[in-house]
């Protein structure tokens, strides 16, 4: 899966922003000041890490040797994603929509409403 095309999709989630984190290396994606999409590398590969689910987390490792625990990240909350395995494209889309989601839900009602969501 193409990085760019993620990244553009991450953007077009209402209220997303993308900076870079130099002392990490890695682009992340925001709502709110709080990170849904990160961007980076694990074991020399490019990585998308995405907030997921605990249960659902588990199960899509188990599935998927493309996805592993949150590299750097709570590895019960967060999975990444290699960006250069046989995952289907669809399904990186799905994740993050999930972690979009789920960051969201957090937000205070008046933030989803400024929003729009």
């Amino acid at each position: 899966m193409n990085k760019q095309q993620l990244m553009d999709y991450c953007l077009t989630k209402p209220g997303s922003e993308h900076d870079y984190q130099n002392d990490w290396q890695a682009d992340r994606v925001r709502v709110a000041d709080k990170m849904f999409a990160l961007f980076g590398e694990a074991y020399g590969r490019p990585v998308i890490s995405l907030k997921c689910g605990v249960e659902l987390a588990e199960q899509l490792r188990g599935q998927h040797a493309e996805i592993i625990p949150g590299y750097y990240l709570n590895k019960a909350h967060w999975n990444s994603i290699f960006l250069d395995g046989a995952l289907p494209d669809s399904q990186f889309y799905r994740l993050i929509d999930i972690s979009y989601q789920l960051v969201t839900a957090g937000l205070s009602k008046k933030k989803r409403q400024e929003l729009g969501i």
